[in-house]
């Protein structure tokens, strides 16, 4: 089950999935603003001209204001849900880093190559156990 678990994990946390993810819902927030658009906006001004057309009243201009207004407010929410995604995928980029281990320190090396044969011998070693050079002390050696 902690398998099943874990690969879930990183199939919902993968980079495209959550850019997927991102983009419906910037997606259905875009369209309420085509929708305010469209029912603030472009339909009242064909009305008009139909009602200009047929001799009646124009919308008032407290019934334009209403209109505004509901595409501002359209505007807004577009707005402050690609804010709150932003803070929620920045939140979630950081936790992810924190669960990653640190790269650690590659170990020191144990071997060495003898400049004469070409053998890999000890780091410590002082004479090559193949071809049996005596071999100069590095200032990496280190006597205990």
């Amino acid at each position: 089950m902690k398998k099943f678990i874990e690969e879930f994990k990183a199939f919902a946390l993968r980079g495209n999935m959550m850019d997927m993810a991102i983009g419906v819902l910037i997606g259905g927030a875009f369209t309420g603003i085509v929708t305010s658009l469209t029912e603030n906006f472009i339909t009242p001004v064909i009305n008009t001209v139909l009602r200009v057309v047929g001799g009646e009243a124009l919308y008032t201009a407290t019934e334009w204001y209403g209109f505004a207004s509901n595409f501002v407010s359209a505007i807004f929410n577009f707005f402050i849900t690609a804010l709150v995604l932003f803070l929620l995928l920045k939140a979630m980029n950081k936790l992810m880093e924190l669960g990653k281990k640190k790269d650690e320190e590659p170990a020191a090396p144990t071997t060495k190559k003898c400049p004469y044969c070409l053998s890999e011998i000890p780091v410590e070693a002082t004479r090559c156990p193949h071809c049996t050079s005596q071999l100069e002390e590095s200032k990496e050696t280190v006597h205990a």
